[in-house]
């Protein structure tokens, strides 16, 4: 896209904004999907979008992949906008958006749930589990929790999400398995994702695919054998399907190590993002450990022109410390 030349003498060469968001959509009470995972309402997207059309530089992967690779500048005021999980209100609440002010973006797949709609992801099954099963309480290792209404629901759901994360991956996926079991959930074809047909035609509209593993496992909960397969099956399903992918990748849940990082690199990876807060200088960061700022539906329209300044960025990371 072409580019606006914004003024700010102060900030460095290629020094990058990275905007994550999960889900685009408005509060659904009667909704199994977690709201946890909306990133912002249809409305607040758009004016989030309209802002950062004014006032920055909107960039693509291609080149950021380019300034990394290839020492390309990035204009100043640089911004890229991802998504992580390829959510189907993507296609019918965000990309409208994105196509209005002719903005490229980039979606992380986790390439096991297209076309799959028996799948879905844990902590939507756990969410759908508690908050609409058929029990009014539920004991387990996580403790005893009491399911009488809305409110007492939702806090079990937030301290067994905390509990499933401390397990590896098998485990987590067996206790998913069970508390649905028993809260009466059984599993349905419902649609979650973009299948892999509306996945291409965002491909031909600005918008880059990128691997974000197959499974989405916490990757610092498995070995990293399943590591390096996970890494490379994503990217190899996503080439599979639309053709040629660049080296990007996005660590599920943010979550990464030495070891991690090590076996992208070793497998090519160029480009590597975390839920680090903050902002990126690509000229001294890591490029495997991209820092990214995730939005929130708690993100007012202050606070988010607020964490777009460079200053801002120390203040945010000592926020989520």
């Amino acid at each position: 896209m072409v580019t606006r030349q914004r003024k700010d003498k102060n900030e460095p060469a290629n020094f990058l904004r990275v905007l994550t968001y999960h889900r685009v959509a408005n509060i659904d009470p009667a909704s199994p999907l977690s709201p946890q995972l909306i990133s912002a309402t249809v409305a607040g997207f758009a004016r989030q979008m309209a802002f950062v059309s004014q006032h920055y530089n909107v960039v693509s992967m291609e080149q950021v992949l380019a300034a990394v690779t290839e020492g390309k500048r990035l204009p100043r005021k640089a911004v890229i906008i991802t998504f992580d999980d390829g959510y189907y209100d993507l296609k019918t609440n965000a990309f409208p958006v994105l196509r209005h002010f002719n903005l490229p973006a980039t979606i992380f797949v986790p390439t096991a749930y297209p076309g799959n709609p028996e799948m879905a992801f844990w902590w939507d099954r756990l969410y759908e589990a508690v908050m609409f099963g058929k029990r009014q309480e539920y004991s387990g290792p996580a403790g005893n929790f009491q399911l009488t209404d809305a409110d007492t629901r939702f806090s079990a759901v937030r301290q067994l999400q905390n509990y499933v994360k401390t397990f590896s991956h098998e485990t987590a996926m067996n206790f998913i398995n069970e508390i649905s079991d028993e809260m009466g959930i059984k599993r349905t074809k419902r649609k979650t994702v973009m299948d892999w047909d509306e996945l291409r035609k965002m491909a031909k509209n600005n918008i880059t695919l990128a691997a974000h593993t197959q499974t989405h496992p916490l990757l610092n909960r498995i070995s990293l054998d399943d590591v390096r397969k996970e890494a490379v099956g994503s990217r190899e399903d996503l080439r599979r399907e639309i053709g040629e992918v660049l080296p990007v990748f996005s660590y599920p849940n943010g979550n990464h190590n030495d070891d991690i990082v090590k076996v992208l690199g070793e497998e090519n990876f160029q480009l590597g993002f975390t839920c680090l807060d903050g902002h990126s200088n690509l000229n001294t960061i890591d490029p495997l450990r991209l820092c990214r700022t995730d939005i929130t539906r708690k993100t007012s329209p202050l606070l988010f022109r607020l964490r777009l300044m460079r200053l801002f960025t120390y203040i945010d990371k000592w926020r989520h410390r």
